[in-house]
């Protein structure tokens, strides 16, 4: 029975997936590390790029059987037109290039070059992401609209055109002709052996004649019945099925809050977008279903777009409260924490007016972090000012609270995979 196999997989003529993926696996230390090297010598905006990694010719080796030294063997080279058998033929010299790119010119000798390949977007993201997560996302409650999933439940007898499914059909047509058939058939085909007898031996005896005209006639009407069998019938028509179930999904909220006050000078606030350009890249990614809150603070908090909380240049003095405080009003207005895994992410230099750490410890302590998974503060400046010696004060008694240095570029992606790795993951 003629069948065809069409695949649909997202791969180019004359590329193999699977072999790719096996390759990736390999090698896979070594692509981690060009990943973040990338990271630490991009900007932000061409982060998402892929990336070209460079595996070493001794890394690419295969195990392979060989001889051992010593011992005799015989064989034949074709072509041979310069030796004869007792000839002593001398090792082949060494020198040159060893594909390195390092040591004197030479005029002999030869070698392999790095193997050089491109990772993909997808590919590149799915390195710089693995082994991170949301801590302590659990499922607080199902959302008010279902996620649903469609899979195969085998086939039914309607649906439409476009789930028709051919060769079961025509199987199961076949099949129905065979028994509604299959018994008219043989006696039709005994029917034609006694016409074909009879006709190689003729005679005139009335009775052989009465025989033959009844016979033909039984044959006619066997021939009308089998011709009355459809070649397809409706009952004969099986379409794929599929069935509609929940799936489960958890409703969770990021809040990004930003210091652009005028001690964070440009640098620090490259280092404060860094960090929240990964966990926008990372929640986008990993979840389908995650509200992101974007607040930028100086003496006054405000609720901003994802664009405005990226390139607005509004600054001003220092009151980080406000933002801890505009936080909790979103939270109790459209949050609720038995419905939604909350998080936070708050980026700063610690300068901060006075008395006002002590107002951010406070509202830390006693409103958001009993509401909150988790919480992560990160610090763009290496001196510990007032904000950081209140932080640090959570850090004992709050397990969901966590806060970091980060005062280079190259420190924002180990930092952030701190932060966000998985429970047993090493960062």
């Amino acid at each position: 029975m003629l069948q065809q196999i069409i695949d649909r997989r997202l791969a180019g003529k004359n590329k193999s997936i699977g072999n790719r993926e096996r390759f990736l696996r390999r090698h896979k230390d070594q692509i981690r590390d060009a990943v973040r090297r990338a990271v630490d010598g991009r900007g932000i905006r061409d982060l998402e790029r892929g990336e070209e990694v460079r595996i070493p010719k001794k890394d690419l080796t295969e195990p392979m059987f060989h001889h051992g030294q010593g011992g005799q063997r015989e064989m034949v080279h074709p072509g041979n037109q310069e030796y004869v058998t007792g000839d002593r033929i001398e090792r082949p010299k060494g020198g040159g290039g060893k594909g390195s790119g390092k040591g004197q010119a030479s005029d002999s000798g030869e070698g392999d070059d790095d193997f050089v390949f491109s990772l993909s977007r997808e590919e590149f993201m799915q390195v710089f992401f693995e082994d991170l997560a949301l801590p302590h996302l659990i499922r607080t409650q199902l959302a008010e609209v279902p996620e649903w999933k469609s899979h195969r439940a085998g086939y039914s007898s309607d649906g439409t055109p476009n789930n028709l499914h051919v060769v079961r059909s025509m199987r199961g047509a076949l099949g129905r002709r065979i028994a509604l058939g299959g018994e008219s058939r043989r006696e039709l085909h005994r029917l034609e052996e006694r016409v074909a007898f009879l006709k190689r031996n003729p005679s005139d005896d009335e009775v052989i004649q009465k025989e033959l005209r009844e016979t033909e006639e039984r044959i006619a009407a066997l021939k009308a019945r089998l011709g009355m069998i459809p070649f397809l019938d409706p009952i004969d028509l099986k379409f794929r099925s599929r069935v509609r179930t929940p799936v489960p999904t958890s409703k969770a909220v990021m809040f990004c809050l930003m210091d652009v006050s005028g001690s964070m000078d440009e640098q620090r606030k490259e280092l404060s977008k860094r960090f929240f350009i990964l966990l926008y890249l990372f929640l986008t990614k990993h979840y389908e279903k995650i509200d992101l809150v974007f607040i930028r603070h100086h003496t006054q908090a405000q609720e901003v777009s994802e664009d405005d909380f990226f390139h607005a240049r509004e600054t001003g003095g220092t009151v980080v409260s406000s933002a801890l405080e505009l936080m909790s009003q979103i939270i109790a207005q459209r949050y609720n924490p038995t419905e939604w895994n909350i998080y936070g992410a708050q980026a700063s230099d610690g300068d901060n007016w006075h008395h006002d750490s002590g107002r951010c410890r406070e509202l830390l302590t006693e409103k958001l972090l009993p509401a909150c998974r988790y919480y992560a503060y990160v610090q763009v400046a290496e001196e510990e000012q007032n904000l950081w010696e209140e932080y640090n004060r959570l850090t004992a008694s709050h397990k969901n609270f966590a806060m970091r240095k980060a005062v280079e570029a190259s420190q924002i992606y180990p930092v952030f995979r701190d932060l966000f790795k998985k429970e047993g993951a090493t960062a």
